[in-house]
């Protein structure tokens, strides 16, 4: 895998997830983003459409964004998938740790309107 594209995109502030809808109309969305390892982590809403379009097909294009979603970069294929309690866990600490008090309130904010189990970590794997 090529690091430079992971911490390309691992380090910037919002990265643009494209997912596709049944008909396969896709739909882009700007996510805070945090490198794992080898992949990237996303968190958000679990009754977000983007984690019912995410269920249904893994395939989606990510790059580089800004705040209002607009491409900044090249937009690369890549595979998403939900990820379980304890990997979600992991990306709200990196999310923290990355984004400061915003994200820290970001996550506060959502953990008292949502809960725990409101929110889930999405594992983007780039393809190679």
């Amino acid at each position: 895998m090529d690091d430079t594209r992971l911490d390309r995109l691992g380090t910037g502030k919002y990265l643009l997830v494209t997912s596709y809808r049944k008909n396969g109309t896709p739909v882009a969305t700007p996510v805070w983003v945090v490198r794992n390892g080898g992949t990237l982590g996303v968190w958000t809403a679990a009754d977000s459409w983007k984690v019912k379009r995410i269920r249904r097909r893994a395939d989606v294009l990510v790059g580089p964004c800004d705040l209002r979603g607009n491409p900044t970069g090249d937009q690369l294929p890549a595979t998403a998938e939900i990820t379980d309690p304890a990997t979600t866990h992991r990306y709200r600490t990196l999310i923290a740790r990355k984004y400061g008090i915003l994200g820290r309130l970001t996550l506060l904010g959502s953990r008292l309107r949502r809960g725990l189990d409101g929110t889930v970590g999405i594992r983007v794997t780039l393809a190679e």
